[in-house]
């Protein structure tokens, strides 16, 4: 683990009297507050390892970055982006070659600010990012303008792959994640999170922000930023990851190859596996299965009232107009 880059940067002290400075408010458990830094919010101690990262995170030209706001399909992404880079092609059916068999998705991509930098971290065998072998995988929910400038660096050839997903879908799963790994009884109020979420009011929001952010970067960068839609890879996986592969620069010799690759990585499969079907995720000690639930693209029509979703509908012709983004259900 890296946290110790942040006593280059701050004391303790200088980091409290900074987070003091910040706007607050109360969050549901386990997120308990959120501080909002320069237009985003943030659990404090990701504040702490964001700021650490800009400093110590140093990106190498082969890294892989999975970027993305929070319930948007990134999971799908954790298993497939490892499956590609360690393909066998000489022997796909390999079951030793498969790392989904052994790890959940989440060990096979460290995250920056949930594990990697941050000082909760649970994981007694966080990873030394300086001694990790290349190609380096990780995963971050930071907003592109917090990124390590390593990693924005138009010198450095590393790869960052962005997926996100209908913003209503993403209340609907974030609602049910919480949920799953709270304790608080009862629930909060699905209208209360729903009204902070349209505030953008909730973990590495808002939302809306979040992904222009790195829309804009990949229009400017398409070499360098791959955009993804969560519906568009439900609806044509294969063009989809077969056009991710090719981005990564491991483009599938066969059909076999990108067959085995989705076969590999299908929700079913994952939700199934008895790594994922118990235990508790290292980092953060939340229940591995929280991260399965059912990938289906249109729930959030399913469990939000007609003015809910009219409501949030307008705030994205809005916040996107003019930006030639358009996230509705294909």
């Amino acid at each position: 683990m890296a946290t110790s880059k942040l006593d280059a940067i701050m004391s303790e002290e200088e980091f409290a009297t900074f987070v003091d400075g910040l706007p607050r408010v109360k969050c549901r458990e386990p997120i308990n507050f959120c501080y909002q830094w320069d237009g985003y919010w943030y659990r404090i101690d990701f504040v702490k390892a964001a700021i650490a990262a800009q400093s110590g995170f140093l990106a190498r030209d082969d890294d892989v970055i999975l970027a993305s706001s929070m319930k948007t399909g990134t999971t799908w992404l954790k298993a497939l982006i490892p499956c590609i880079m360690a393909l066998n092609r000489d022997n796909i059916d390999h079951e030793e070659d498969d790392p989904l068999l052994t790890n959940h998705p989440n060990q096979l991509i460290p995250s920056i600010e949930l594990s990697i930098f941050n000082p909760k971290n649970l994981d007694s065998d966080a990873l030394n990012v300086d001694e990790m072998p290349s190609p380096r995988l990780f995963r971050t929910h930071l907003p592109y303008s917090k990124l390590p400038e390593s990693i924005k660096n138009d010198n450095s050839s590393c790869k960052l792959v962005y997926i996100t997903r209908e913003p209503k879908d993403v209340f609907v799963s974030l609602w049910h994640f919480m949920n799953s790994i709270s304790n608080a009884e009862p629930c909060p109020k699905m209208d209360e999170e729903f009204d902070s979420f349209c505030k953008g009011i909730h973990p590495f929001g808002p939302f809306h922000d979040h992904v222009l952010e790195y829309w804009n970067e990949s229009l400017k960068k398409p070499e360098k930023i791959l955009f993804l839609r969560y519906e568009e890879m439900k609806k044509d996986p294969k063009g989809q990851v077969k056009k991710l592969a090719e981005f990564l620069g491991r483009p599938f010799a066969n059909k076999e190859e990108l067959d085995n690759v989705l076969w590999r990585c299908s929700l079913e499969r994952l939700k199934n596996l008895q790594v994922n079907k118990n235990g508790l995720e290292p980092c953060l000690g939340i229940p591995k299965i929280a991260y399965f639930r059912n990938g289906l693209v249109g729930d959030g029509k399913n469990s939000l009232t007609k003015e809910m979703q009219e409501r949030l509908d307008k705030i994205t012709r809005e916040k996107f107009e003019g930006s030639g983004l358009d996230l509705q259900v294909i």
